[in-house]
C-alpha cells in the first residue's frame, strides 16, 4: 500500500490524504474541490503526528508543522489535476497580484481621482486653450446677446422704434416668430362706464365702457373683467371677457388698438340668476 501524505490547500485550509502517485502528475499541481484553488500539494504537505512542544513561546512555533488543532480532513478524490488553462489562469492571477503589489503609494485612488477631475489643475494639464480665443468669443457672445434680445423684445422694439419693424418682421419671417401689438396696461385707461338693466328683456344688462390708448404706439387689445356686487359689497359674480368676446367685428386684434385713440364697448349680460347692486371693470394681460 502506498505510503499516505497529507496536503493543505492555502486558499481554504482543507487538509487532504494524499498519496505520492497522486502528486507525481503534473508536478504536483493540484485543484482544491472545495475552494477551487490551484496550489502545488507537494510544497503544501503537512504532518498531522503530534509533536513534542518545547518552553518556547507559543507564538513562535511553525503551524504548518505542527498542524491546527483541528482540521477538515477530506479524500483525495477532492483533489483534482488542474487543466492547463487552468494553470495559465493561476499564473496569469498571479502576475497581476505581482503588478498590483508593484504600484507607487503615491499613486491616487480611485476616489481621489474622481474628485480631482472637476479641479482646475486637472483640466489646466488635459487642454490649455490657445490665447487667441478669449478676446475672439467676445464678439460671437455679443451678437448672441443682440440676437436673444431682438427675439424676446421684439414688440417693445417694434412699438418703441417704429423703423425697425419691417426690420424685425424680416428676422421674424426666418426665425418663425411674428410681431404682436405691445401689452402695455399703463398706456390704458376705461375713460366711462356704465352698467343697466335693459328694459326690454327682464335680467338682461347692457355694459357700456369706453377703452382710451393713451400711448403713442398701437397696444394689444386687453381682457375685461366685470365684478357684480352686492349691497355689502362682496362678490357676487365675475366673469373675464377676451378681446373676441367684447369687440366688434370691424376690429383688428391682431393690429391692437391704435396710438391715442378710443374704443367703444358694449356687452350684454344674463343677470337673470344673480342680483347685485353694484360692479366695477378691470383690464388686465393674462
Amino acid at each position: 500500500m502506498s505510503e499516505e501524505k497529507y496536503t493543505r490547500c492555502p486558499g481554504c485550509h482543507t487538509v487532504f490524504r494524499v498519496t505520492s502517485q497522486q502528486l507525481s502528475i503534473r508536478e504536483g499541481r493540484v485543484r482544491c474541490g472545495h475552494c477551487r484553488t490551484v496550489f502545488d500539494g507537494i510544497a503544501a504537505l503537512v504532518s498531522l503526528a503530534p509533536s513534542a512542544r518545547d518552553e518556547r513561546d507559543e507564538s513562535e512555533l511553525d503551524e504548518v508543522a505542527l498542524g491546527p488543532p483541528t482540521v477538515t480532513l477530506r479524500s483525495a478524490q477532492a483533489l483534482h489535476a488542474p487543466p492547463a488553462a487552468a494553470e495559465d489562469e493561476a499564473k496569469r492571477e498571479a502576475d497581476a497580484e505581482i503588478r498590483v503589489e508593484a504600484r507607487p503609494a503615491s499613486s491616487p485612488g480611485p476616489e481621489k481621482t474622481y474628485g480631482s477631475r472637476f479641479s482646475r489643475q486637472h483640466w489646466a494639464k488635459t487642454w490649455e486653450p490657445p490665447p487667441w480665443l478669449y478676446p475672439a468669443s467676445v464678439p460671437l457672445l455679443v451678437l448672441l446677446l443682440l440676437g436673444q434680445s431682438l427675439f424676446h423684445f421684439r414688440d417693445a422694439i417694434a412699438a418703441h422704434w417704429p423703423s425697425t419693424k419691417s426690420a424685425l418682421v424680416t428676422l421674424c419671417a426666418v426665425a418663425s416668430c411674428r410681431i404682436h401689438p405691445l401689452q402695455d396696461i399703463a398706456g390704458l385707461s376705461i375713460e366711462a362706464s356704465d352698467l343697466q338693466a335693459d328694459p326690454a328683456h327682464k335680467g338682461l344688462l347692457l355694459l357700456s365702457s369706453t377703452l382710451r390708448n393713451r400711448a403713442p404706439y398701437a397696444v394689444a387689445y386687453p381682457y375685461l373683467e366685470l365684478t357684480l356686487s352686492d349691497t355689502q359689497d362682496q362678490v357676487v359674480v365675475r366673469r373675464a371677457f377676451s378681446p373676441q368676446e367684447y369687440a366688434s367685428g370691424a376690429a383688428d386684434i391682431d393690429g391692437g388698438i391704435s396710438a391715442n385713440t378710443e374704443l367703444n364697448v358694449k356687452l350684454f349680460i344674463d343677470a337673470s340668476a344673480t342680483t347685485q347692486a353694484g360692479y366695477q371693470v378691470y383690464l388686465f394681460y393674462p
